[in-house]
């Protein structure tokens, strides 16, 4: 179905329904794709883990505070928390490549569960050691991409290829809805409990993920693939591997290599979000913490919203047409940062940047798991979410100076220029490729 954006572009972009379309329907094909037991089971256990997932970053911090010279500690926790996942992310992928990604996917929740399970029970016994709250955050880290990797990759064999960007809007809306409720949450327990009881709860999500891997019924290795053909061929895929192979044969992949060039752009656009954003509550919106949660809601909201819709409806014919037009869309959310100090018309940014982000990361899903190679989905997916993980830190980086002397302008058009013009780059490749 053809439409335009703009003039004289042609798109094909899939409607975005809107609540009409899916009261009579078009969400049918979310009961279509929980109607899977296999999926259903494995999408609800990680779904409780990343709320656990979100209770936990809160309880330690809290941990930590509570000792002595705890606020310098805070740094050192959060290196621990977030370096190793880049040295976890080389070696997850040929990990699940390797093995049954079920008994990978419990091999991690039961070593990260019992990591957890550490502290309270360290607590219990008398008094937690100064040191064990590094060595778990850095026991999450190692392992964090293993369910972050191994979920996608798993998500082709489970499902019909009809029905992947319903499960990547599955996924995506996991993680938004957790990351709204897992802080709250453990915020609310630790209040009343500890933040050891919290721990322990996080454990206990842990155990459930790692029973319901271990209840799907299919292997999850890539010779029982046989949901969806990938468009590479064997020998592709007898290239790949090792790590550095994978790495190579994704930049050989144009198609791969130009959408996650671009996502890459605009994670470090979203980094220079999360400096501004606290920045922007503290010193120009009225209402302080409460002026950051309505723009953080807004921007959950919205990609609740996106997700939902993208996983109704996939894009016809040119997905990464379609992946270029929505990232240009949610690029002109970040000028709204300059609109300060105006919550509403901030928040209305958030929501833009929510709202059509989240259908660049299910469209983009299904991209890739059309285009990876079955035996090279684990190392694959852990690669590219390693390096989107890896680019947020670099836009914080690059946008503080301009925050902290005020220059809330040149801040917002550095971030919406970040965002849009890989994305003008990726349309114009797309229509290019289109046209030979």
């Amino acid at each position: 179905m053809a439409a335009s954006v703009g003039r004289g572009v042609p798109v094909r972009l899939a409607r975005m329904p809107v609540v009409d379309d899916l009261s009579r329907g078009r969400s049918g094909v979310y009961r279509r794709t929980l109607a899977g037991r296999d999926f259903r089971l494995l999408w609800i256990g990680s779904s409780l883990s990343l709320v656990g997932d979100g209770m936990t970053f809160v309880a330690l911090t809290w941990i930590m505070l509570s000792q002595p010279g705890g606020t310098r500690q805070l740094g050192l926790l959060t290196v621990c928390y977030t370096l190793p996942v880049f040295v976890g992310g080389l070696l997850a992928g040929p990990v699940l490549d390797r093995f049954d990604k079920r008994h990978v996917l419990a091999a991690d929740s039961v070593v990260r569960g019992l990591a957890m399970a550490s502290v309270p029970v360290a607590a219990w016994l008398g008094e937690v050691p100064a040191a064990l709250p590094f060595v778990v955050a850095a026991v999450y880290g190692l392992f964090k991409m293993v369910p972050l990797a191994g979920f996608p990759a798993a998500i082709p064999d489970l499902v019909a290829p009809e029905h992947r960007d319903a499960a990547n809007a599955l996924e995506s809306l996991s993680f938004s809805v957790a990351g709204m409720i897992g802080p709250a949450l453990g915020g609310l327990l630790i209040g009343v409990a500890g933040g050891e009881v919290v721990l322990a709860f996080d454990a206990l999500t842990y155990a459930v993920l790692a029973v319901t891997a271990l209840c799907v019924r299919r292997p999850l290795k890539p010779d029982a693939s046989t949901v969806g053909r990938p468009l590479k061929t064997e020998a592709a895929a007898r290239r790949f591997m090792g790590t550095c192979g994978g790495v190579r044969v994704l930049l050989r992949d144009p198609v791969l290599a130009a959408t996650t060039a671009a996502f890459m752009a605009f994670n470090v656009a979203m980094g220079m979000l999360l400096v501004a954003g606290p920045w922007l509550a503290k010193n120009q919106l009225s209402g302080g913490p409460s002026a950051l949660g309505l723009v953080l809601a807004a921007m959950a909201a919205g990609e609740l919203a996106g997700a939902a819709a993208a996983g109704a409806r996939q894009p016809r014919g040119r997905p990464v047409v379609a992946i270029a037009v929505v990232q240009l869309v949610a690029a002109t959310g970040f000028l709204a940062v300059a609109l300060a100090p105006h919550a509403p018309a901030v928040a209305a940014g958030y929501l833009v940047i929510g709202l059509f982000s989240a259908p660049m990361t299910v469209w983009a899903q299904s991209l890739r798991m059309a285009r990876i190679p079955a035996p090279l989905r684990g190392r694959g997916f852990a690669i590219l979410r390693t390096l989107m993980q890896a680019t947020p830190p670099l836009g914080a980086a690059c946008v503080t100076p301009l925050i902290d002397s005020g220059r809330l302008l040149p801040a917002a058009l550095a971030m919406a220029l970040t965002a849009a013009l890989p994305a003008v780059a990726l349309l114009a490749f797309a229509l290019r490729a289109s046209r030979c």
